[in-house]
Parts: C-alpha cells; structure tokens; sequence
C-alpha cells in the first residue's frame, strides 16, 4: 500500500515537471476556464501515458516546490465531470493528504490518473478548446497534437520506481497514529483497526439530539495511506462502523429567516476487503427544500440588494448585516428553487465575502462545496 505523503514527496524531490507527473499551485473547477485547463491537464496526462499512472500534486509552489496546501476537496464527484467532458475517460482519483506543518483546514491534492489505453479527447467545446481536441505532455506542457502513430509507454519503470519507495510499513503507520490522536486529543480522538491491516482515526466535537450522536469539526484520515477521507469545520456528521465498513453521514443546515433544519447531504462508505484493499462508495441524499415563490422572490430581491451594495462600497444597515451571513446558503436555496442566477449571483458575491472576514469566506466555500456534490449527481 502506497503512502500517499512519501509518494508527494518523492515526486517532488527526484522530478522536474514531466511527462506523467505536474504541479500546481490550486485547480479551480467552479469556473469554465479553470474546469478546461484541468480537463486538458487530464487529457494529456492519460494520453501520455498509457500504461501507468501519472499524477498531479496540488498545493505546491511553482518556483521552489515549497509546499502551501490548498483547502480540503471533495473528490467523490469529480469522475462524473471527467466523463462528462472526455472521450475514453482515465479513471481519475483525487485525495486529500494532511502534511504536519500545514493549518488544520489545509492540505495538498493528489490527482491519481489512470489511463484505459485508448486515446483519450475532449468530448464537447469548453471555453477556449474545441471538442475532439487531443492533449499530450510536452516536457511540463500540456499541448494539443495532431497523431498517427502508436503512443510509446517510456515512464512507466520510473513510475513503478517512485511508487516502490513509497511503500507504507508499520513505523509510518504507529507514527500517523500518534500524530493524530496528540494533535486532535480536544476533539474526543478515536481510532479503530479493520481486517487487521487498515487504520482509520477519526475527531469531532461530540453531541446528542434526541438520543442520536452528532459530530462537528470533524476530521477522519486513513492512516495507512496518510489520506484524509473527510473535513468540515461547519457541518455536522453522523458516524458509524462495524468490523467491515466505516459510515458517514453528512449533514447541511439550510433555512430562511431563522427557521433552519439539518438535511442529510451524502452519505460515504469506506468497505474493507479481506485482500488488503477498500472501496468508497458514495451516495447523494439531499432532497432540496421547496419554498413559496412569492416568499423566495422578496428573499432573493433581498439579497441582490446587499450584493449590489457590497459592489458599491455602501454600509449595510444592522438587520442586512445579520442577513449578510446567511446570503450564500440564501443563494443555493433559490438555486434549488429553480432561481437559476443565483448561482451567478453566488460567484459575484466571493471577492466581496472574502476581503470582509474568514469567516464569510468559509461560509461561500462550504455552499460551492454543496452545490457541486449536487450538480455533478
């Protein structure tokens, strides 16, 4: 079993940016431009290599491959977009790897692609490239080609090389377990071993409605890969294992004007094999909630208004301060609701959210976070 951390590591100290390895600062797919660019990246990757893997490490300076994370990504939908956009699609993973000297929020991406050895084009046009286009790597580029010859397999002894020295054993193992349990022992630290061979640690702040157990600020990594599964400084989480699986279930708080509920977002299953290897398996749970259009036109109406005076520069009274809070997960309902600019609403409103405070910020990245789990279902 490979250690993802080891493996970033050793990519970056023996690599220059190649034919199956690249880097990258962050990728951002809530836009079109930032979905094509990381679309190309894939294709090419997978066509020039058809018999291994190739990676992108995201988080990662481009001048001195000095490491500064990037916010944990959810990868569970992240194949739907590639088959949505690519013909002969790699499998394609994408995995969240805790470093020690990184925030708690911050991590670095390990995109895993994995060619089907075909070749592999662009399905349909998006921004600037033309559907039926075809990417290879040259050297650190990402570059459209025109071919007629076999693809020539030439990395895959040096990937097969890196992968073997990054190799997990049992010190790495006990080491990320004592990592986690002395750096999360406020946030009530649990570990549990499956089939003998797999360590999963998990950390939340603990409490009970009615009888039924909640988790927020939750943390869970698997040890053995040093992958992080799941992170969320806001929602709240129901977990539950037994000696073959581990369950989360995530919740989303969503309402107007005070009258707030939990629904049930997705729920992930990590499924243990007595062969030494696991699945996840996730599934969507959201049913949206509905609203009265007359309410949900005076609340978006509402909302354009403070988003206009955001743009402006002009002070917010004290009641559109308060509702200032609540304007990205304001946004998604009526989205939800079939308002269908306010997803457009909702991207105008991030530079203004972010320079106001963190916490504003966080709150528009979670909704973004939301919508794409229910988009890309």
């Amino acid at each position: 079993m490979i250690n993802k951390r080891l493996l970033i590591k050793h990519l970056l100290a023996h690599n220059d940016e190649n034919s199956f390895y690249d880097k990258k600062r962050k990728i951002d797919i809530s836009y079109k431009e930032g979905k094509a660019k990381f679309l190309k990246h894939i294709c090419a990757l997978s066509n020039s290599n058809p018999k291994n893997n190739s990676y992108i490490v995201v988080g990662v300076s481009d001048e001195d491959n000095n490491i500064i994370g990037v916010d944990f990504f959810d990868d569970s939908k992240i194949q739907n977009l590639i088959n949505a956009y690519l013909t002969n699609p790699p499998i394609v993973q994408y995995e969240n790897i805790p470093f020690p000297h990184l925030p708690d929020d911050k991590v670095v991406g390990l995109v895993t692609i994995r060619a089907t050895n075909k070749i592999t084009s662009l399905r349909k046009n998006i921004w600037k490239y033309y559907g039926g286009s075809v990417f290879f790597r040259d050297g650190s580029m990402s570059m459209p080609k025109v071919f007629d010859i076999e693809i020539k397999d030439v990395n895959s002894k040096m990937v097969e090389a890196i992968e073997n020295n990054a190799q997990n054993n049992i010190e790495h193992t006990l080491n990320g377990v004592f990592d986690f349990m002395k750096k999360r022992q406020d946030y009530n630290a649990q570990y549990k071993v499956f089939k003998e061979y797999f360590v999963v640690c998990w950390a939340g702040q603990k409490k009970t409605v009615k009888e039924n157990t909640y988790f927020s600020r939750v943390d869970i990594e698997l040890i053995n890969e040093q992958v992080r599964l799941f992170f969320s400084a806001l929602d709240e989480v129901s977990i539950f294992f037994d000696n073959e699986s581990f369950k989360i279930i995530e919740y989303v708080n969503l309402g107007l004007q005070g009258s707030n509920k939990y629904y049930p977002l997705e729920e992930t299953i990590i499924k243990f094999e007595n062969n030494a290897s696991y699945n996840i398996e996730t599934n969507l749970l959201f049913e949206a909630p509905q609203y009265d259009k007359k309410e949900l036109f005076h609340v978006y109406n509402a909302c354009n208004a403070i988003l206009e005076k955001l743009k402006k520069g002009v002070s917010l009274t004290k009641s559109e301060e308060v509702d200032l809070k609540n304007l990205p997960a304001t946004y998604l309902i009526c989205y939800l609701n079939l308002f269908h600019d306010a997803v457009k609403k909702l991207q105008e409103a991030k530079p203004y959210l972010k320079a106001i405070n963190k916490e504003l910020y966080s709150l528009h990245k979670e909704t973004l976070r939301i919508l794409r789990k229910i988009k890309y279902s």
